[in-house]
Order: C-alpha cells, then sequence, then structure tokens
C-alpha cells in the first residue's frame, strides 16, 4: 500500500504524499478535526498563537470520557527552546491514550507547583497500510513558556485530568530546566546525528546526560521511523511506533537538555504532509524564525551567551537524495546568508555554529560529501568565518583539516588551534550516534592511535551523480559510536575567546580535541 519502489524514485515528496492520499479512500478514514497550534495560556507563561498544517487524525483508542487519567502516565518528555532560549522553553510530552485536559505545572521550587498552564495537544494518525502497523494513532503534548527568567532553574511536571505531578506520590515525575543566562558565560554543548533506536544511542546518551550540557544539538535522521531514507514510507518499512520508543529512550536526557534537532533525509515522512515534516511537526516545537518559506519546519537560529546556532535543512540542496531538491526555491539560502551577516556583525555573538544532515567533507564509502552543500552554502561559510560546522549522515566521526575554497589552508593536528578569522572554517561528521556503522577507504586515525596519510579516496555527489575525488583535508577518521563535546570559554573584549572541541567515544575515551579561537568583541 506503500509507494512503489520504482515509481517512487521519479517523484518529489509531494508527488509521494499525493499518491499515498489518492490510495486510501475517505470512506475508510474517520477524520479528526484540522491540528492548529493554540495559545496556551495561563499567569506569566503566554506564547502566542501560532498556525499550523493541519495533520490528519483519527481516535483508535478510546474516548477521553471513558479512559481514567490516573492511570495513564505521561512519556517521552523533550524540551526545545523558544526563539530566545533566555526567556522561551518548550515542554513536550507524549501520552499513549487520548486524555482530558492536560497541563504543566511549573515553579522555581519542587514543592511549589501551583502555577498550571494548559497543553495543546497534536495527534497523528496513520492508518493500517501506511507502513508496517495497523491504525495507529499518536498523541504529541505541547506547552510553550514565555515570560521566563535568564539563568533560572524551573522545576516542571505533566498531566492531565486525574493525574497531577503536584501530587505528593507522583513527585519522581518532576523533571527541571535551565534558561540561557542573561549574559557571555562558559557553557558546554553536545552534537551528534543519527541516532535512531537502540543500546548504542542509550549508552551515547548517558555519557551526553554526564557532560551536563546546556542544550544538544541532533544533526538529523533522529529515530528512522522510515528506515529507508527516500521519503518513500513503504509498506515495508515505515513504522510510526518507531517514535514512541524514541521519545521513550532520550527522556532521560531530552526532559532536562534542551534537544534541538535538524531534519535528515529519514526524517521526511511521505505520508503526513506534502513536504514531508507533517509528522516532525507534530512530535516537535521548535524556534519559529526560520525562513518564511513555509516549507522548512526544522530551520531555525538561535543565541546562547555568546554563541549563535543555526539549523539548516539540506534536504532543500541534496542532490544525492533528491526528494526535497528545490523546496525552498533559494528562500533558505538567502535567509542563511541573512542570519550569518546579523550574527556576525552582532556585538554580542562571538562564535557561529551551524549544523546540519548532509556532509559538506567527509570520506565515508557510504554518502561521502553533498555537492549541493558545497555548492550553496560553503562559500557562504567561508565569507562569514563560521567557527565550526556539525554534520551527521555518515555514520562515523571524521574531521577535517582547516578548509578555504575546498583546499586545506592549515592542518590541524588533533589537539591543535584553528583560527576561522583569518584561516577557514572546520567541519565535522558526528553521525555515529546509534545506527549501524559505515566504513572508510582510509585507516582510522584518532587520538592516541593516529595513522596520518597524505591523501584520502573518497568522491561527491552532484548533480551528474558521484565524482571521484582525492581529499587532503581528512584529519581524524574514527569508525565507532561517538559524539561530540564543544566547552564555549568567552573572553574579555579584545582576548581570544574559545570553542574547545572533542570527540568522545561510546566507551568515554576521547578520540579527538581542537581548539576553535576567536577575538572576543
Amino acid at each position: 500500500m506503500g509507494v512503489p519502489e520504482k515509481l517512487a524514485e521519479r517523484m518529489s515528496m509531494a508527488e509521494r504524499h499525493e499518491y499515498l492520499r489518492a490510495r486510501f479512500s475517505r470512506r475508510t478514514m474517520i477524520r479528526g478535526g484540522a491540528v492548529t497550534l493554540g495559545a496556551v495560556t495561563g499567569g506569566a507563561f503566554v506564547p502566542g498563537a501560532t498556525a499550523r498544517a493541519a495533520v490528519p487524525t483519527q481516535r483508535t483508542a478510546a474516548t477521553a470520557e471513558s479512559v481514567d487519567g490516573s492511570l495513564v502516565a505521561p512519556f517521552g518528555r523533550h524540551l526545545a527552546f523558544g526563539n530566545d532560549p533566555r526567556t522561551e522553553v518548550t515542554v513536550s510530552w507524549q501520552v499513549p491514550v487520548a486524555v482530558k485536559k492536560p497541563f504543566i505545572r511549573i515553579g522555581a521550587h519542587p514543592w511549589d507547583l501551583s502555577r498550571r498552564i494548559d497543553a495543546e495537544v497534536r495527534t497523528l494518525y496513520t492508518p493500517a497500510g501506511v507502513g508496517a502497523s495497523g491504525d495507529r494513532t499518536q498523541y504529541y503534548l505541547h506547552a510553550k513558556l514565555t515570560h521566563l527568567r535568564p539563568g533560572r532553574t524551573y522545576y516542571y511536571g505533566v498531566g492531565h485530568h486525574g493525574f497531577d505531578p503536584a501530587e505528593p506520590h507522583l513527585a519522581g515525575t518532576l523533571g527541571t530546566f535551565t534558561t540561557a543566562p542573561a549574559h557571555k558565560e562558559p557553557f558546554t554543548f553536545t552534537a551528534f546525528g543519527d541516532e535512531g533506536v537502540g543500546y548504542h544511542g542509550l549508552a551515547n546518551n548517558a555519557l551526553i546526560l554526564g557532560q551536563n550540557p546546556a542544550f544538544h544539538l541532533h544533526a538529523g535522521d533522529i529515530a528512522y521511523g522510515d528506515p529507508a531514507g527516500q521519503g518513500r514510507t513503504t509498506d515495508t518499512g515505515f513504522d510510526s511506533r518507531t517514535w514512541d520508543q524514541f521519545l521513550y529512550q532520550t527522556e532521560s536526557v531530552a526532559k532536562q537538555v534542551p534537544w534541538m534537532p535538524a531534519y535528515g533525509n529519514h526524517d521526511m515522512e511521505a505520508w503526513y504532509s506534502p513536504n514531508g515534516y507533517g509528522g516532525e511537526e507534530a512530535r516537535w516545537t521548535l524556534p519559529d524564525n526560520g525562513p518564511d518559506a513555509g516549507n522548512l519546519p526544522g530551520v531555525y537560529s538561535f543565541v546562547y551567551g555568546n554563541t549563535a546556532v543555526i539549523s539548516l535543512d539540506a534536504n532543500d540542496i541534496s542532490f544525492e537524495i533528491p526528494a526535497n531538491l528545490g523546496i525552498s526555491g533559494g528562500t533558505q539560502t538567502n535567509w542563511l546568508e541573512g542570519q550569518l551577516k546579523k550574527f556576525r556583525g552582532s556585538k554580542d555573538v562571538d562564535f557561529i555554529v551551524v549544523f546540519f544532515h548532509h556532509c559538506a567533507y567527509c570520506t565515508s564509502t557510504a554518502h561521502a560529501s553533498e555537492g549541493g552543500v558545497r555548492q550553496e552554502w560553503v562559500p557562504l561559510f567561508e565569507k562569514y568565518t563560521v567557527d565550526l560546522v556539525i554534520n551527521g549522515h555518515n555514520h562515523q566521526y571524521e574531521r577535517t583539516d582547516v578548509i578555504k575554497g575546498d583546499k586545506v589552508t592549515k592542518k590541524l593536528p588533533i589537539g591543535g588551534t584553528a583560527y576561522p578569522e583569518t584561516e577557514g572554517v572546520v567541519y565535522v561528521t558526528a553521525g555515529a550516534a546509534g545506527r549501524s556503522l559505515y566504513a572508510f577507504s582510509a585507516p582510522d586515525s584518532y587520538e592516541g592511535h593516529e595513522h596520518e596519510v597524505d591523501s584520502v579516496a573518497s568522491f561527491i555527489n552532484t548533480k551528474d551523480g558521484k565524482v571521484d575525488e582525492t581529499v587532503a583535508w581528512s584529519r581524524v577518521r574514527y569508525l565507532n559510536y561517538s559524539f561530540l563535546r564543544v566547552d564555549v570559554v568567552p573572553a574579555p573584549k579584545g582576548r581570544q575567546a574559545t570553542l574547545k572541541v572533542s570527540g568522545i567515544a561510546e566507551t568515554g575515551d576521547r578520540i579527538d580535541h581542537f581548539t576553535v579561537s576567536r577575538r572576543a568583541k
């Protein structure tokens, strides 16, 4: 009942979506109301009301009126910053069946959760035949909190009628989050891509929690509900229930560390919307300051301390997997340049970190490098001296030397320092979060086990197909599970602020470290 493979190869995401919709008669679907993002009100925490794309729904479980809410526990809590991390955080979670009057309680102390705020429900319906499961309705809940105080830790609990986290016997369900500071302060963040569900994702999550990060970046291919990664939503592979497992797996971290994703090729799910992101819009509430294209909900930016972070959607420019190629009509690239120009000119921003899925520079034998990224975005990274680019897509760890104009401008050995203002950009592939590993054509070379080579045989995906290339910029290669840790150290005006970047293996061993240094404003 999915899109036939040979047919799907010639179709865009929008065409696949239309095909799937046409295959399911309206007579067999009981549709609920359109899902929109309504205002969540209460006390000082008042979000704006922003329209969301309609998502088809169907109630397949017992109605809310017949469910005893005391028997239904929320799960899959995950946080995300709003447009301003100093004052805005969204708490999201899931329930297995429909519940009545969902809400969040929040306060400055765990014993003072008197402030109660209604939550919004987004239901996501997947009928039997679209993927591997039978009829399936998922219930995602969101509470966007605004007017928070910078640098403050808040306690919260999520609930519904019959399940009140303020009750003493439910105290163990409480979570916390801390807003961004009002001024420049040292902080740590972590990053990886291509996690999925399984032991290695769990192991990396446990290590990430121990880093005490201010936030975590997920560089796409999040849960692998669609294991094919072509946006086809075939009947043999796609399974919406994978997201339930994923959100449960990441909750130990994401309930207290804002989990900021970019979208990869495995995150395009054709059933839910023409752009493939209708499912993602039900599951996540991310900053809404991206380009005014309406098609790219995973494109946004935020500033934490002295560091600006930009999330991009490389599906828009991917020659390798063109299901959404050109979906923004160039709007995303124009927006990116505007953001880079703004942040580089801001007196409050020292560093710019950009993350997205497809690799600008990688020598993996699987996907290697994406020519669309090099064509559209790399010139902008160099023009505005971006400090660090983080990618996923290839399931391994690889770090480049300093690059400008597709050439090595400076070798960056383990422990070395890069100066992007004058030298170029460093790229890190951190795609070994949990899914099965790929391979390199050259030997591994990492901290304590260095094996330097003069060149590496690889390829780049172009509009005309794969083109072989031999590169000199592959500095660190590690073929096992890992993640990225970045320690941001501000400095007084005129002194050198630093990003201290470390690759951390699933074993806890450090496999790479280098520094990015820039004169503080």
